[in-house]
């Protein structure tokens, strides 16, 4: 039976509801949270600076990554330090590469040497694992976030590359490899038999614990009992008697 109990796959909370963080924040299974600008818009966030702050005000003792939206490199540099200033337990998000395919790696290593946590994120390949592991300082902590669940969305089984990328991050004692974007609460399971240290999770996917070891027999009689009270509730009828 599944147990969260004894998963060593760390969960972390993928959103941007300021609410919806206060609330998760106190869940003990909750161990960090992640963000970034499509979230934050989506959630009507207008002042980057400002939401990231308030965030800090109450998060103080879990991971918050916070991402550069800057295209240029030099300008993720710097926005990347000014993130890093903004607290202890902030990760900055640094993509594989900026909008014109260009590659970060170089950044990434540079700010891990700095003593910057970074979180690198939309990493989908093997190689781009292998680079990003080639320049992390081994003794300061960083993500390397595969985004498991597009890989799946291509139809490819995302579990062999994880369990292959969890490899290559061996040597990095303080690197944790993140499995992004989960499409199932079953994804947290796979990330931790992958070797994951982290799995992100949407409040979606977190409303779905309570479920986890039900009683599939049980599970199913509810099932029944809800297509019957939605039947009944909309009053549908078949005449049997002709």
């Amino acid at each position: 039976m599944n147990n969260l109990s004894k998963l060593d796959v760390k969960i972390f909370a993928d959103g941007a509801d300021i609410n919806a963080i206060k609330k998760l924040s106190e869940n003990p299974l909750v161990k960090g949270f992640t963000t970034n600008p499509t979230l934050m818009r989506n959630a009507g966030v207008d002042n980057y600076e400002a939401f990231a702050k308030e965030v800090l005000e109450f998060i103080i003792d879990k991971p918050v990554s916070f991402e550069v939206f800057s295209d240029d490199i030099d300008s993720m540099e710097r926005q990347a330090l000014k993130i890093a200033s903004w607290g202890e337990n902030v990760n900055v998000k640094i993509p594989i590469t900026n909008t014109k395919g260009e590659s970060t790696v170089e950044l990434v290593g540079s700010l891990s040497n700095a003593g910057v946590a970074v979180n690198v994120t939309a990493i989908m390949t093997l190689d781009q694992v292998h680079a990003i592991a080639n320049v992390l300082n081994k003794g300061v902590f960083a993500i390397v976030s595969v985004f498991a669940g597009r890989i799946a969305d291509t139809g490819i089984d995302p579990i062999p590359l994880m369990t292959k990328a969890a490899q290559i991050l061996l040597d990095k004692p303080k690197a944790d490899l993140l499995w992004a974007s989960p499409r199932e609460l079953l994804n947290i399971f796979h990330a931790d038999e992958c070797g994951c240290g982290i799995i992100t999770v949407t409040p979606d996917l977190l409303s779905k614990l309570s479920g986890v070891g039900k009683n599939l027999e049980q599970f199913s009689l509810e099932t029944v009992q809800m297509f019957y009270n939605d039947a009944a509730a909309a009053g549908y009828s078949i005449n049997t008697d002709s």
